[in-house]
């Protein structure tokens, strides 16, 4: 399975499959429709979800809800009351566009708002037998405008899909209305103005995706502590992230990127021990381009999940954590263009299910056979792309010049080890890595499982 991140999946687009996730959605809450009902008042409700069921890089090419309900329900907002608030909120919506190339919103018009193009309906949460407006996609649509306050009066929205236009301006705060929201996707559009910390009050939020925008300002370190899948603020201009230095209880993410962002701004960037707290979830994690400093922690290592981590283009100093070595379902590991140094733990490259590891440009002075063979090797089901360029490797190709390597070396980092950290629920107390196999022992078997 390729990693979540390189292949762009996020959410479906086509009718069925839109049609799909929601339905997901309603018969998951109605199966528990006590929580759901307590999550309607009090904002405390949580659900997991699947994120890898969706794809975002998508254009919507069906203008109808296809949701089923009752023949006898009418879409006519003037005999619904919800479907009547809708129609204010789409009309408000209409006249702050001002630019539909593709005429998207032509035929939002009159009161039968289900069959405006990008619009979903299905049945309420609280009443299934009224119809409600569920769901909006309208990614790749090119459109120019930006979100009025009316914008919450779409209370009974599970799922907003504006990936690919150009929607500009602040989100509004009236988004605290939307309750019942699963899945948000922003991502590239013309969005301003700090984190809209209003998303973080969303009881069911369960992804989040605004990455290529213009936010701005810090990122706060409570996206840590709420309980959600799948994170992508990369590319903005976010200009600190705080790593909460102690996390109680365990995260739940399995996806975190904040590449392409310039966090260390005038201060120390670095991952602290408390990301331990995720290694019950988290499998992608990107941090690239993003001014981190400091060692990696040992901590990394517990990350048992992990599939894929990319640090690259930062100022990381020291040695590979030797934990590493444990990250049996790592897949893409990529610590390019920093100033990492030491020797390449041979553990890491018989790691099973390594498909790419990329540490050129950095200071490291040795590497094990086991490293330099990984491109050779005959069995092209095994074959890892490993690019070890402009190192100080003596005798390899393409390494730094003798004089470029010899400082390093001759003053090598020391990191600091933290060992007063609490180990998350179901991961071994003791060591911080699994035990790294003899170079010639078999490795064992521990893809994981497909979804």
């Amino acid at each position: 399975m390729k990693p979540y991140y390189y292949t762009k999946m996020a959410s479906f687009s086509s009718p069925l499959l839109i049609c799909l996730i929601l339905l997901h959605f309603f018969s998951f809450i109605l199966n528990n429709n006590n929580s759901v009902m307590a999550a309607k008042q009090s904002n405390h409700h949580h659900i997991r979800h699947n994120h890898r069921n969706n794809n975002h890089n998508h254009r919507n090419n069906n203008h109808n809800s296809s949701s089923s309900s009752s023949s006898s329900i009418s879409d006519d907002s003037n005999n619904n009351p919800r479907l009547h608030q809708a129609f204010i909120a789409l009309q408000a919506w209409k006249k702050v566009i001002y630019s539909d190339p593709s005429n998207f919103t032509s035929n939002w018009v009159g009161p039968l708002v289900c069959n405006y193009t990008g619009i979903y309906c299905g049945p309420s949460l609280d009443n299934p037998h009224l119809r409600v407006v569920s769901g909006i996609d309208l990614n790749h649509a090119d459109i120019a405008g930006f979100i009025p306050d009316e914008f919450g009066l779409l209370t009974d929205l599970a799922l907003i899909h504006l990936n690919s236009n150009r929607f500009c301006g602040i989100i509004p705060q009236t988004f605290s209305n939307l309750t019942l929201l699963f899945e948000l996707d922003l991502s590239n559009n013309r969005f301003v103005g700090p984190f809209p910390t209003v998303l973080l009050s969303l009881p069911t939020l369960n992804f989040l995706d605004i990455r290529f925008n213009e936010f701005e300002g810090p990122l706060p370190s409570e996206i840590f502590l709420k309980k959600i899948d799948a994170v992508f603020v990369n590319n903005n201009r976010f200009t600190s992230l705080n790593f909460p230095q102690s996390i109680s209880g365990s995260g739940s993410a399995s996806v975190l990127v904040f590449a392409n962002n310039n966090y260390g701004a005038g201060k120390t960037f670095t991952i602290p021990p408390s990301i331990v707290k995720f290694a019950n979830s988290l499998e992608e994690f990107l941090l690239s381009n993003t001014n981190l400093s400091g060692c990696l922690p040992q901590e990394v290592g517990f990350l048992y999940k992990l599939k894929l981590f990319d640090v690259s283009n930062n100022q990381i100093v020291g040695p590979i954590p030797y934990s590493m070595a444990g990250l049996f379902h790592l897949e893409q590991l990529n610590l390019a263009h920093n100033k990492m140094e030491g020797v390449v733990p041979a553990g890491i490259c018989m790691l099973p299910n390594l498909e790419n590891f990329t540490l050129s440009y950095n200071y490291f002075c040795e590497e094990d056979d086991v490293c330099r063979n990984l491109a050779n090797n005959t069995n092209k089901a095994k074959r890892v792309a490993f690019d070890d360029r402009q190192n100080c490797v003596p005798k390899r190709r393409f390494q730094r010049s003798e004089k470029e390597c010899s400082h390093v070396l001759k003053h090598p980092y020391e990191c600091e080890i933290e060992h007063d950290f609490d180990a998350p629920a179901g991961v071994g107390a003791g060591p911080a890595f699994a035990p790294v196999p003899a170079v010639g022992a078999p490795v064992p078997s521990l893809s994981p499982t497909p979804t």
